[in-house]
Order: C-alpha cells, then sequence, then structure tokens
C-alpha cells in the first residue's frame, strides 16, 4: 500500500535524533524529545487558488525539513511511522 498525499499535504518520515550526548551519555528512549526534523517522502499537487489554478509546492521527494514538535497527523505504514501534514505545518527546508 502507497500513500499519494492530496492537495497541499505532504508525507514526512521523521529522522530520529541522536541519543547520545557529545560527552556520552545515553538518552533513554523515554525521555528523548521526538525529532522536529524529517524527510519528505511524498508531496501532493498543491492547492488550488481563488481562480481555480494550482499552486505549486515549495517543497519536494527528498527534501530535509523543520517542522513543529506537534505538527501533522501519524499514520502507521507496513509498521513505520509516519507524518501527514499540510505544507503549512513546515517550518523550512534544511539545505545541504
Amino acid at each position: 500500500m502507497k500513500l499519494r498525499p492530496l492537495h497541499d499535504r505532504v508525507i514526512v518520515k521523521r529522522i530520529e535524533s541522536e541519543t547520545t550526548t557529545a560527552s556520552g551519555i545515553v538518552i533513554p528512549d523515554n525521555a528523548a524529545e521526538k525529532p522536529d526534523q524529517g524527510e519528505v517522502l511524498a508531496v501532493g499537487p498543491g492547492k488550488l487558488d481563488e481562480d481555480g489554478d494550482r499552486m505549486e509546492m515549495s517543497v519536494k521527494v527528498g527534501d530535509r525539513v523543520l517542522f513543529g514538535k506537534y505538527s501533522g497527523q501519524t499514520v502507521k505504514l507496513n509498521g513505520e511511522e509516519l507524518l501527514v501534514m499540510k505544507e503549512d505545518d513546515l517550518f523550512a527546508v534544511v539545505e545541504k
């Protein structure tokens, strides 16, 4: 089963953060915060403007993005946890 987002929605896979601090302290899973970065796996076609024209999305598949801690709706697909969110919920694209 594959997900194809509609309108201005994107599918994002969280990028797990480091579980060890710089000084070597291991952070247990239950104390670690959810990462606020992810990779875009799928992008919708974009929403329609007032004239009925489709607005182009500003992110693409493979982009690394920043988003809020509680952004998006979590879905499980093939045992993998993904986020479905609107493009407006994204804060920035991380440039390489």
